[in-house]
């Protein structure tokens, strides 16, 4: 007879969950038996003590088998749909009837052929049952169907994906182009509020034409909480299906110079005041900056609904057309009148219903008024760039805000009792909380993956390459335990195989390149379907540059989004002379000896990589100059058989600081810190345009 631990582990598998894993060190974790118990009870599991294993190991069985079909079913590349079903034994020999409820409304109905022969009989708790492998015939086109099957007094469903096994290839259309990154916060103009908004985006757009780079680059530009509660991060977004109204350009929107109450703000003393202290400031103040905007785009509003016309029936039209955003704008408000979160709100709005007493009309309308400005302008900057030549990479984080609408709306798709995260690696010794819940992995399923796929479509309306952040988290996911640290943690793993079939149609249907940031503790799976499916990794060159006697610098293959370094990294500037060692000292990351050692062994990476580049004739023999060795590792990359050479705008001007300080949080001023150049200033410098123009002059031969 098995023993209890046995039997957990059992019951863990039959969950997705990986009871050893390695961490970023290759040690080999066992999560405890109570972490486990734990987290099985969040995915569903009747478990309180391993007395309870054995009986919910029979309930996971049975529920299983009497299931019958799985709730997702995929084909690749057009091939006949295959499908497993789990019937009683009397349908062993029962003719099974299909109907295909096609995308477009149509449907396709017929007998199914057996593939397989049927299975022996399964004894479940008292029944039999048996499995049978059938296939339907027809040919289906590629999307999301509906495929319903019938046997005896039987009836099953699934959703059925039928998707491209590879995803959209942008090297066809684009080459291998350069691409230049930076937040869309950070980007300064003289005639900027305190902070980028979409018109420096475009503007970006621009600059980078004229350098003969045809990719630009930014963070997620999802809305965010920027009152009470704060929290401006990107990466913590209120919902991942609607803009950020923080980069709307105010006095871009139509009717602007028009509306005498937002005319007669705008050129008040005070208001101009504000806006001189907003810009003069070294970092972004969200919250004076967006009280600033909604004071004029209130007046804005009012102007609209005043008034009959061409922008109201827009307006309007666009409202009705998007139902989920007048449920959004209602969250936003009720946040906005109570100052706390929902988990705090009374029964039925904490569950998610709102009734009309629970939000202030005028902040709802409000809420409707920015997204429709929004999307408007952010889907002008994708037309934009597309004029001119240039693709938006725009980045899909990898999860929501607890505190956030997609959270609310969706509680049961989200885990509330645990926190996403990875385990210790040589950054972060203590492991990562990164504090939003994950999604619950079969009950993404049962929904057919609605919600994620409302999310992809979003972001690649206006994008032609979406960044999946840490990328991995379509295999598994690293949960923590409220209360737990995170050294406590534990795998749990999802359907890969249908996560990247929505990726690869999504990419088809909207001819936008899939990048997956598989940076950290990756698997090698993770970078085997990376491969398989045609999904560009992301090596990045601080990470790869080698002092320990072989050559500095290794090949990039193809399939790759080369780069020195990420908005989560140190600059070039803090990577040559270790300013982030001595950061994360500070910061208690780090002791001394080891940060000695640090410092010793970025001294050796230099030199090799001095020498590295001298030997390719890429650096003169008599300088170590840091720009002289950047633009010389940039144009290494740039001959390298990469299909994308991403470059950190701020590198080309040796930024010493950061975008981001991972774990960190009022320690340093993440997300606020604003490029130190215009957009205007850069055109004119020269510095920038060489090492531009000479690794545009390298893009055109692999090393």
């Amino acid at each position: 007879m098995p023993n209890e631990l046995t039997l957990l582990h059992r019951l863990a598998r039959s969950y997705g969950v990986q009871t050893l894993h390695r961490d970023g060190f290759a040690r080999p974790v066992h999560p405890t038996v109570e972490t486990v118990l734990c987290v099985l009870r969040m995915l569903g599991a009747s478990v309180e003590h391993l007395d309870d294993v054995s009986s919910a190991l029979r309930q996971r069985r049975q529920c299983l088998w009497e299931r019958g079909v799985e709730p997702v079913t995929l084909s690749w590349d057009g091939a006949p749909v295959q499908v497993n079903l789990r019937l009683p034994a009397t349908l062993a020999e029962t003719p099974v009837r299909y109907r295909l409820e096609l995308e477009d409304g149509s449907a396709i109905e017929g007998p199914c052929q057996n593939d397989w022969p049927i299975s022996p009989r399964r004894h479940i708790e008292g029944r039999e049952y048996v499995a049978r492998h059938l296939a339907v015939s027809a040919a289906v086109p590629y999307g999301y169907h509906k495929l319903r099957l019938f046997t005896g007094a039987r009836a099953l469903a699934s959703d059925l994906v039928c998707a491209p096994r590879h995803s959209y290839n942008a090297s066809a259309r684009l080459g291998r182009p350069i691409g230049l990154f930076c937040p869309a916060y950070a980007l300064t103009e003289e005639r900027s509020w305190g902070a980028g908004d979409f018109s420096s985006l475009a503007a970006f757009t621009l600059f980078a034409s004229q350098n003969r780079v045809a990719v630009v680059g930014t963070l997620p530009l999802l809305p965010a909480f920027l009152d009470e509660p704060f929290d401006p991060s990107p990466y913590a977004p209120v919902s991942r299906l609607f803009w950020n109204e923080f980069y709307i350009d105010v006095e871009r929107i139509p009717g602007v110079a028009d509306c005498a109450a937002a005319r007669a703000l705008l050129d008040s003393a005070s208001f101009r005041d504000a806006l001189r202290s907003l810009r003069a400031a070294p970092l972004i103040d969200y919250r004076r900056l967006m009280a600033l905007k909604r004071s004029v785009l209130e007046e804005l509003l009012a102007a609209l609904l005043s008034t009959a016309g061409v922008r109201r029936s827009s307006y309007e039209n666009y409202v009705a057309a998007h139902p989920n955003l007048q449920d959004y704008a209602g969250f936003r408000a009720r946040v906005e009148r109570d100052h706390e979160t929902w988990q705090h709100w009374p029964g039925p709005a904490r569950t998610g219903v709102l009734g009309l007493a629970d939000v202030e009309e005028s902040a709802r309308n409000y809420h409707l008024f920015v997204q429709w400005l929004a999307t408007e302008q952010m889907l002008g900057v994708g037309a934009t760039a597309r004029e001119r030549g240039v693709s938006l990479y725009l980045d899909f984080p990898l999860g929501v805000n607890r505190d956030g609408y997609d959270v609310w709306r969706n509680q049961d798709l989200f885990v509330l009792g645990a926190s996403a995260g990875a385990p210790p690696d040589g950054l972060f010794v203590g492991g990562q909380n990164w504090g939003f819940p994950p999604l619950h992995p079969e009950a993404i399923r049962l929904q057919g993956y609605r919600y994620l796929v409302d999310c992809l479509r979003h972001h690649l309306q206006p994008a032609d390459f979406l960044r999946i952040d840490h990328v991995m988290g379509l295999h598994r996911m690293y949960w923590i335990p409220q209360g737990a640290a995170a050294t406590e943690g534990i795998y749990v793993h999802g359907k890969a195989a249908e996560l990247y079939a929505i990726l690869c149609l999504e990419s088809h249907r909207h001819r936008a390149q899939i990048v997956g940031e598989n940076l950290g503790t990756v698997p090698f799976y993770t970078n085997e379907a990376l491969a398989r499916h045609r999904i560009f990794g992301m090596p990045v060159g601080q990470f790869g540059v080698d002092a320990g006697g072989g050559p500095a610098l290794q090949p990039i293959a193809p399939g790759n989004v080369a780069s020195v370094n990420t908005h989560d990294t140190a600059t070039f500037a803090g990577f040559w002379h270790g300013s982030e060692i001595q950061d994360r000292v500070e910061l208690g990351l780090l002791d001394a000896a080891q940060a000695t050692h640090d410092h010793d062994y970025r001294g050796a990476q230099r030199r090799a990589l001095s020498d590295f580049l001298r030997g390719r004739n890429l650096l003169a023999p008599d300088t170590d100059d840091p720009l002289a060795v950047l633009k010389a590792w940039l144009c290494f990359m740039a001959a390298s058989r990469a299909d994308l050479l991403l470059i950190n705008l701020e590198d080309l001007w040796l930024e010493a600081l950061p975008q981001n300080v991972p774990g960190t949080w009022n320690e340093r001023p993440n997300w606020r810190r604003k490029a130190r150049h215009t957009l205007a200033s850069l055109r004119e410098n020269r510095a920038v345009a060489d090492i531009l123009a000479a690794v545009a002059g390298n893009r055109g031969w692999c090393s």
